[in-house]
């Protein structure tokens, strides 16, 4: 595990599993749905393309925040449209980059035919680099013992 992995490594330890509705569900049966799946965002998906992502956040600002109904608001109206995505290719030092320059908590990753691949979080990368480097202190460790 290195920082200059590329995302598809991740998504294969991690699993490519997408949470997904289309963009004329209600945002309670989106919430619904990242309580069950102990997600903090949801891709929104229209015929097989990627047209949004919904997060806890989007939920907090633009429904709690202005005293909107859940249950009386469709996704389309709350999501961020057009997201930012990277494609599996991309190394986890620049996934991150993308993730603090954009102060985003999620990543759509796209394949090669522009379809979606999986999903990673700010945490799922965290994770990567502090395993990376916990890797390479066990290796620098057992490189100064057997000196």
């Amino acid at each position: 595990m290195k920082i200059l992995d590329n995302v598809s490594m991740l998504l294969r330890q991690k699993g490519s599993n997408v949470f997904s509705l289309p963009s004329d569900a209600l945002v309670y049966s989106a919430i619904e749905m990242m309580a069950g799946k102990r997600v903090g965002a949801l891709l929104v998906i229209d015929d097989s393309k990627l047209v949004g992502v919904i997060s806890e956040r989007d939920y907090a600002c633009k429904i709690i925040l202005l005293g909107r109904s859940s249950k009386d608001t469709l996704v389309r109206e709350i999501m961020t449209p057009s997201p930012i995505t990277i494609r599996c290719d991309t190394s986890i030092e620049d996934a991150m980059r993308v993730m603090t320059d954009n102060g985003i908590g999620h990543l759509p990753v796209m394949d090669s035919a522009g379809r979606v691949a999986g999903v990673v979080s700010i945490g799922d990368l965290v994770k990567w680099i502090m395993t990376s480097q916990d890797e390479v202190i066990s290796h620098l460790e057992r490189y100064i013992t057997q000196s």
